[in-house]
This record gives structure tokens, C-alpha cells and sequence, in this order.
């Protein structure tokens, strides 16, 4: 009886145990947040994308749906443009290659801007590339097949707003058609208008990435934002959102300036153009250099976030040459540098050491983006750490360094002061790797004082 009721008594504890090892694993807080990380961890990785801004509004080489909101040019000569929209150059094939060419790992295209012009064959509306443009043709669907084909993840861009769309509340800055409490009906007739096309790009490309823009016109309410995002999500539970859809999103997006201080977010990422103009201008000379948009580029994973860098096609679907220059020019420079690029994290602080800087992922590299010539040598503050060795990325020399003024009563580590000779340069932006006998370790503390010698 005794041995039974020993058994009977230990049965039960393993069952205990094991029922609240499966209220664990289904705990479902946590398996959120696991799948979470899980689907970002593919855009932490990737660093940079190309964001591409393509539609009427290139044909007059004019600003992309603004032009006729503000009222520099009227809606019905905005829409004249469709007839100039042509895609007669249009090659898929070589826009992927171009973008994979640069270092991108992803890529987003504007599917429909503010205008409400659709780059697919729609079956919500009729202004669409296919119904209403001189293309005649679905542009979306081949760019897609053709950066799958390249291993690019895909991201397409979604106007939340249709000023085009006569059950849209807003029309232009001075006209709004209605309000939503006084017309709830035609506002539930525009719901299910976007709300259709979103199921009509999730179901027949299955973005990687959305990427939503407008938001402010409505509340998180009046633009049902959590049904819109499970709505894309029981179709690809995988599929990542930016912040632009009123605190739905999965990371934030500031615009053109790059953030002064480290964004807090956990995941981000820089939307920038080339010159000033998001779509094709023809009049926009005003291109940042390559060396610049480098310099930017690594300031931006170096404080842990992407850049996903802008161009603007012309009507015909044909690249301006200024933009495949930089292109291929940050191509080449990635290229060199990939190991210091794709997958690190955020570098140290910038006391530390005055340029930008990334970790690999176990902490134990540092890699130092040196900019221009820095005359011999670069100094590194409060490292900590042993290096034991240092080399140049993408061209393998090794070079030496010296610590200075480590004293050996004091937890001060000292200054490192690292001999880059001239010959190891990167004509744009140098890197160099440290590699350490362990996790990055810094000193934060203030200096010492002698208190016994």
C-alpha cells in the first residue's frame, strides 16, 4: 500500500509538472513575442533596402499626389499624365539586378501613393496601370517575381489615403468631401474599397514587408488598423509592418534626417532620396555624392538601424544614370565591407571613439568606419578588452596599436591608439576590424585619482 501510494504521489507530481511545462510553451504572450523577434530578425540583419517611388506623377517629372493636393496643378491635369505613363523601357529583370547589385537585401515599391494610382491590375477601381494608363500592363507582379528570383525580400508601399477615390473623405488641402460621422456609409464603402486591394496584393504577393504611409488622416479607429493588420497577418503570419499605421506597425520610420541620438526603438529605419525629389524630377540635379550617402549609411547601422535609400523611376520605366551610378558605386563598397555591414549590431558609444561603428553579433568584433585620412592613426577610449588582432575589412592587412596611459592602480583601461598607414585607405570610408579576447567591454566611469602610490 505504501509503495502505491509513493507512486500514486510522484504520478501526480509528474503530471503537475508536466501540464505547467505546456502551459508554458503555450503561454501566449510569449509565443507572440518569440515570432516576433523571429520575423524581424531578417531586416535587423539586412541593412539596407532600395525604396522605389514610381507612378503618374513621373511623367511630369512633378511631386508624387502633393502637386494637386496643394493645388499647384489640378486634379483633372494630374490625371492627363496616365496617358505618358507608358513602362515602354520597363525591365524588372535589371531593376533586381541593380538593387541586389547595390548591397540591398530588400526592396519596396510604391503599389499606390496618395493619387490612388494602382501599379496592378485591380479589380477595386479602374485607375490602375493596366485600366487607365498607356502601359496597358501590370508592372507589380513581374518587379516581384523578379526580386524572389533574386533572393530580395519583397516590400510593397500602400497608401492608406485615396484622393482620387470620390468615397475618400479628403480630396484636396481646401475641399474635404465629408465627414465620417455625418456619411457612415460611404466611409464603410471606402473601407471595403482599400481594404480590398490590401487583400488583393497580400493574397497575390505575399509582401515580406508593408510599408503603409497617410495615416494621419484618420484615427487608429476609423481606419481599422488592428482588423487590417490581422488581416495581412492570417494570410503571412510573417509579414512585418512599419510604424504608419497608427501604432500597428512593428518598427518606425523617421524621413530624410537622420536621427541625432540613437532612436529608442528596437527596430528602425531611415527613409531617404537621392537628390530631393522622392519620385522622377527632372529638374532635381541636387544628388548627394556616393562618398556622402556611405557616410550616412554607417552612421545609420551604426546606431542599429536600415537605410532604405530612394529612387525615382521615369515614366518609361527607365532608371535616371545618376541613380544607377550611386548605386553601383555603394555596391562596390558593400561588397568590401559586407562582413561589417549585414548582420552586426549597433556599435559602442560615440565617446568611444569619434566615427561610426558596428559589433558582430557575438560582441567579440568591433568594427571602426574610419572617414577620410585620418594621418596615421585612430584612437579608440576605454576599451577594456585585449586585441588581439586588427586588420583591414576587404583587404585583409593587419595592422598594430599601442596602449596609452594605463596605470596599474587604476581600473582605467588606458587610450589604444591604432597605425592605419596610407596605402590601407578605402577611397571612400575605411574599415577596420578588432577582434577581442571577449565581449565588448568599455569603461563609463569617471577618472581616477591617485589615492596611494
Amino acid at each position: 500500500m505504501k509503495s502505491q501510494r509513493y507512486i500514486r504521489k510522484h504520478l501526480m507530481f509528474l503530471c503537475w509538472f508536466l501540464c505547467g511545462l505546456t502551459a508554458l510553451s503555450q503561454d501566449p504572450g510569449k509565443q507572440e513575442k518569440d515570432l516576433a523577434e523571429s520575423k524581424m530578425q531578417w531586416f535587423k540583419d539586412a541593412k539596407l533596402g532600395v525604396f522605389i517611388h514610381w507612378g503618374l506623377y513621373a511623367v511630369n517629372g512633378i511631386d508624387e499626389s502633393w502637386s494637386f493636393y496643394n493645388g499647384y496643378i489640378s486634379h483633372d491635369d494630374y490625371l492627363k499624365q496616365t496617358r505618358g505613363f507608358s513602362a515602354k523601357n520597363y525591365d524588372p529583370s535589371a531593376w533586381a539586378d541593380l538593387i541586389k547589385k547595390s548591397g540591398a537585401k530588400y526592396s519596396v515599391i510604391t503599389a499606390k501613393h496618395h493619387d490612388g494610382f494602382a501599379l496592378w491590375n485591380t479589380q477595386f477601381g479602374d485607375l490602375n496601370a493596366v485600366k487607365s494608363a498607356a502601359a496597358k500592363r501590370d508592372v507589380i507582379t513581374p518587379f516581384v517575381k523578379a526580386l524572389r528570383r533574386n533572393n530580395l525580400k519583397v516590400g510593397i508601399y500602400f497608401s492608406l489615403p485615396d484622393w482620387s477615390y470620390t468615397d475618400y473623405t479628403h480630396f484636396t488641402r481646401d475641399s474635404i468631401r465629408y465627414k465620417i460621422e455625418d456619411r457612415p456609409q460611404r466611409w464603410n464603402t471606402f473601407l471595403n474599397y482599400y481594404q480590398g486591394q490590401l487583400k488583393e496584393l497580400s493574397e497575390n504577393y505575399n509582401p515580406d514587408l508593408w510599408w503603409f504611409d497617410g495615416d494621419w488622416e484618420h484615427t487608429s479607429e476609423e481606419w481599422q488598423a488592428p482588423k487590417v493588420r490581422q488581416l495581412l497577418l492570417d494570410n503571412n503570419p510573417k509579414t512585418i509592418l512599419n510604424s504608419r499605421l497608427q501604432g500597428y506597425g512593428d518598427y518606425s520610420t523617421p524621413e530624410q534626417g537622420m536621427p541625432i541620438t540613437r532612436p529608442k526603438d528596437k527596430y528602425w529605419e531611415l527613409c531617404m532620396t537621392m537628390n530631393n525629389s522622392w519620385g522622377y524630377q527632372k529638374n532635381d540635379h541636387d544628388y548627394k555624392t556616393t562618398d556622402q550617402i556611405i557616410g550616412i549609411f554607417a552612421d545609420v547601422i551604426s546606431n542599429g538601424g536600415n537605410l532604405l535609400l530612394d529612387i525615382g523611376p521615369k515614366a518609361d520605366g527607365s532608371i535616371p544614370e545618376e541613380q544607377v551610378n550611386i548605386l553601383e558605386e555603394l555596391g562596390k563598397w558593400t561588397s568590401k565591407h559586407k562582413e561589417a555591414i549585414y548582420g552586426t549590431v549597433a556599435g559602442i558609444p560615440k565617446e568611444h571613439f569619434y566615427g561610426p561603428t558596428t559589433l558582430s553579433k557575438n560582441r567579440k568584433i568591433l568594427y571602426l568606419f574610419v572617414k577620410g585620412d585620418p594621418k596615421g592613426e585612430i584612437v579608440v577610449r576605454g576599451l577594456k578588452n585585449k586585441i588581439n588582432r586588427i586588420w583591414v575589412v576587404g583587404e585583409g592587412t593587419k595592422l598594430s596599436h599601442e596602449v596609452v596611459g594605463k596605470v596599474y592602480w587604476s581600473h582605467y583601461p588606458g587610450i589604444t591608439y591604432i597605425q592605419v598607414p596610407e596605402h590601407v585607405l578605402d577611397k571612400q570610408m575605411t574599415v577596420l576590424a578588432l577582434l577581442l579576447n571577449d565581449e565588448v567591454d568599455l569603461y563609463r566611469e569617471d577618472g581616477a585619482v591617485i589615492e596611494s602610490n
